[in-house]
């Protein structure tokens, strides 16, 4: 029986893939910060029709245990299929207002925790013959964007470590899954940090225009259980990605016309 892995899984596309992949009868294990919300999801999946769920709250922003954390996973039910590490934590501070403190814990709990969590896996993926790691990143890990200085780094190093893994890992049975969604309807708004790293406590209003989470959901799933490399999840903001890419200048003066919140 197949069995999921999914960080960030309390709320938004991580709650939303959970209960998707929960239908189709997999074995999930959850992890997040939080406990509770945990435990509401974990419910919601049983009765969705998981045979096992798992919970495991881990705070990502402390690295000193993601060996113990990846191996508790994995015990679990003797193996992880698929591995989606989705959590994240967004930002709304221009750059003078941005401490360094800032800027690594959100590096912290959104690129050296995936990357800690993928190398940890590796071995024990190969040892079973292979295995599928996704990932969730960001248009934002496509070009700047105001008032995400920390949170865009931390999307383009995803970019960075992961490609890399589809390329070195590949021969060896790893498959790898970037998730890179525009706007979908989530909280990541309202808790992104603020000046002296309070919450946001606001939803933006494109992020209340995006998609639902439960759509982003059902493409993410088709597209790991195809083995895409990347999927793009979102609406028309999605085109500038494309305009990044073939018009980079164009991309650079619409970036400094974008209305952040």
């Amino acid at each position: 029986m197949e069995t999921v892995w999914i960080t960030g899984a309390s709320s938004g596309i991580g709650e939303a893939c959970a209960c998707r992949w929960a239908e189709k009868g997999v074995n999930l294990v959850l992890t997040s910060s939080s406990a509770d919300r945990l435990s509401i999801v974990a419910e919601k999946c049983r009765e969705k029709g998981s045979p096992g769920v798992v919970v495991l709250p881990y705070d990502l922003r402390s690295s000193e245990g993601i060996a113990g954390l990846v191996r508790q996973a994995w015990d679990a039910f003797e193996g992880i299929d698929t591995a989606f590490l989705n959590a994240g934590i967004s930002q709304r501070t221009g750059v003078e207002d941005t401490s360094m403190e800032m800027i690594r814990e959100i590096m912290e709990i959104n690129f050296f925790s995936p990357a800690a969590i993928a190398r940890e896996l590796l071995p024990l993926m190969q040892s079973r013959g292979g295995g599928h790691i996704a990932v969730t990143t960001s248009i934002a890990g496509r070009f700047g964007f105001p008032l995400r200085c920390g949170y865009s780094s931390s999307k383009f190093a995803l970019y960075g470590f992961f490609e890399t893994l589809q390329a070195e890992a590949w021969e060896k049975g790893i498959r790898v899954t970037i998730v890179c969604p525009g706007r979908v309807r989530t909280n990541i708004s309202l808790r992104a940090l603020d000046k002296g790293g309070k919450p946001h406590g606001k939803m933006d209003p494109g992020q209340e225009g995006g998609i639902s989470a439960d759509k982003a959901a059902r493409k993410i799933i088709k597209a790991i259980a195809k083995g895409r490399r990347e999927v793009l999840v979102g609406g028309k903001e999605l085109l500038m990605v494309h305009v990044k890419r073939f018009f980079p200048g164009l991309c650079a003066r619409l970036s400094r016309k974008i209305k952040p919140v």
